[in-house]
């Protein structure tokens, strides 16, 4: 599913049905269910997991635990945006 498409599905009911649990995630939280998104990637500890997980607790304001995943992650919590970072995500996932 290329970006523009999966953007547009946004506007759907359900997610597609092809895509990866973190895009599913990513998907959800755009949705408006933090919980939902939160709940799918919750127990995993891969470091995709950890990243979008690090995101989901950087947008509930929640940056210690966010902290924590980026490193998890092997990452750094970014300086931009919540919408540009859910972007970068969703890029490199596609």
């Amino acid at each position: 599913m290329n970006h523009p498409d999966f953007i547009a599905s946004i506007e759907n009911d359900s997610p597609p049905e092809q895509i990866s649990v973190y895009l599913k995630a990513l998907w959800l939280e755009a949705k408006g269910d933090w919980a939902a998104a939160h709940h799918l990637i919750d127990e995993m500890q891969d470091a995709t997991a950890c990243w979008v997980h690090a995101y989901l607790h950087r947008k509930k304001g929640d940056n210690s635990n966010a902290n924590y995943l980026y490193r998890k992650a092997g990452k750094l919590m970014p300086s931009n945006s919540l919408k540009q970072e859910w972007e970068n995500i969703v890029k490199t996932l596609q």
